[in-house]
């Protein structure tokens, strides 16, 4: 039953408030990297493990938390992820060294995975069925809003203070998220309770899942197959998978209802939220990364950058549950919010190294249009046809769907970017020889300029050919990031036909019976 007046809406701010503790989390760490790494004396190899092993733990979570929220009751549930996440939040603070708080980041990451899906259930549980599409823009505010706004509360608070309070700040916010929990969010029944648990079915999900996430995590940096582990890995990841289908689709009692994609639209939505991760995480992560290794910014001015268009989508989100709520089809939406978001990587396509802070913020806003017009319409689409319990087990999926598609895309683009590299370099040295006038027209104007400021002809020339290495390298890598925008607007574009596969209903809400 939905719950109506204040208790409404402060059950929806817990639960928004909780699932932006472990979005932010996924971000935020990024950041203070090089000084976590100076101050516990690590490499950035092993460093890395502080975001790779929160991810492998928060992904294998998610496809559980519909099962875990049914067994134990998905107040209860949502409870003990937020004091867990708390309390390990304070442990990470206060680690003395890096295995210790990769530790700390793993059970942060598994405390965490509990928190989205099963922050969505409550959620569409609370409000009423004919304004299901303005809670689902209400959620989508912590999905969307917090991986883009991590970067800029991690860079204030390094510019401020010490890389522990990027964990401290999560104990007041956690602290008040348990409280609001426990006092006004309704128990539900513990439909689970006393029917075997799928040992083998969890296990098999913990290999497939955490070894395919291992892979897309550590391996553009490990060589990818040329490592032994990543490809014993990517080998466990495909025969884990195989066999945790087949175990799921047997038993009677499984950790993951398959059974639900019979529904078109949800199986066909499982696609299009891999595509928004991939979109999503994607270009937060491109973007922070050419800014400041080729733009020379801060984090604090990249993480400023991104502000407003996240402001944007916040401003969106509640007249995009509105119009759904009026009956505009989702798919329209949708459609809108790809185009806004290939036109937000075409504009950036076309930077160059002058550019500057004013010439981002109109491409920015348009991502953020663009996202808040994909997120609400795209779940919606997604878990229009499920039904009572099939909801969590959806939304866990769904979100699961959308972290492996930021995966995806970070290792897809980090790639590329490795490739591409190589190939602008090639063509660009192909230029540097005494046969192309513009060249030597560049080169001797270096040595006469390093000359007219004392230096000797021999100590000129060679200072000219660094400064030359130095703008090819520049100009490679400003190609490079040119090339990964536009092969992430394409996918977006190219993946339009996919939201017509699904129903179209005049009122896409969600039922409300989810008990």
């Amino acid at each position: 039953m939905a719950e109506v007046g204040l208790k409404k809406w402060i059950i929806t701010f817990t639960v928004i408030t909780a699932s932006l503790l472990e979005l932010i989390d996924t971000t935020i760490v990024n950041v203070a990297i090089p000084q976590i790494q100076g101050n516990l004396g690590a490499t950035l190899e092993d460093v890395a493990w502080l975001s790779t092993g929160y991810a492998v733990a928060n992904v294998i979570v998610l496809p559980m938390s519909g099962w875990l929220g049914n067994r134990f009751g998905r107040k209860n549930y949502f409870l003990t992820s937020i004091i867990v996440f708390t309390l390990v939040s304070f442990l990470c603070g206060n680690a003395t060294s890096l295995g210790e708080l990769v530790l700390f980041r793993i059970i942060q990451g598994l405390a965490g995975g509990g928190l989205i899906s099963t922050a969505q259930a409550i959620l569409i549980e609370t409000w009423p069925r004919e304004d299901v599409g303005i809670a689902t823009a209400l959620f989508g505010l912590g999905a969307v809003v917090g991986p883009t706004v991590g970067p800029t509360i991690g860079g204030y608070i390094l510019d401020v203070s010490s890389w522990p309070w990027i964990f401290y700040v999560n104990i007041p916010v956690g602290i008040v998220a348990a409280y609001c929990t426990y006092t006004f969010v309704r128990a539900t029944p513990k439909e689970g309770q006393g029917q075997p648990v799928d040992w083998w079915g969890i296990a098999l999900l913990a290999v497939a899942v955490g070894s395919l996430q291992t892979v897309l995590e550590k391996g553009e940096s490990e060589d990818w197959f040329a490592t032994p582990y990543i490809t014993a890995l990517a080998v466990a990841s495909v025969f884990g998978l195989l066999l945790f289908i087949w175990r799921e689709m047997s038993t009677d009692h499984p950790i993951v209802n398959f059974k639900i994609m019979r529904h078109r639209s949800f199986a066909v939505g499982m696609f299009t939220s891999f595509v928004l991760g991939f979109g999503l995480y994607g270009s937060v992560f491109v973007f922070p990364v050419f800014c400041q290794n080729l733009l020379g910014f801060s984090a604090l001015q990249t993480g400023e950058l991104l502000f407003p268009g996240g402001l944007c989508t916040i401003v969106m989100m509640p007249f995009i549950g509105i119009m759904l709520k009026k009956g505009i089809p989702a798919q329209f939406m949708a459609t809108f919010g790809m185009i806004a978001f290939f036109i937000f990587c075409w504009m950036l396509s076309n930077s160059t190294l002058q550019s500057g802070t004013g010439d981002f913020f109109l491409p920015l806003v348009i991502r953020g249009v663009g996202m808040a017009l994909l997120f609400v319409p795209l779940t919606t689409l997604a878990i229009q046809d499920l039904k009572g319990p099939e909801i969590g087990q959806g939304s866990g999926l769904n979100n699961m769907m959308r972290q492996l598609g930021g995966s995806f895309g970070i290792a897809a683009l980090t790639t590329l970017i490795h490739i591409r590299s190589g190939f602008h370099r090639s063509v660009l040295l192909s230029n540097v020889n005494d046969y192309n006038q513009p060249f030597v027209d560049r080169f001797n104007g270096l040595i006469k300029g390093f000359m007219a400021k004392g230096q000797t002809l021999f100590d000129a020339k060679i200072m000219a050919a660094k400064a030359m290495e130095g703008i090819v390298t520049r100009q490679t890598m400003l190609l490079t990031y040119d090339d990964a925008y536009w092969v992430a607007g394409l996918i977006m574009l190219f993946s339009i036909p996919l939201l017509y596969l699904q129903k179209f209903k005049k009122n896409a809400n969600i039922p409300a019976d989810v008990h």
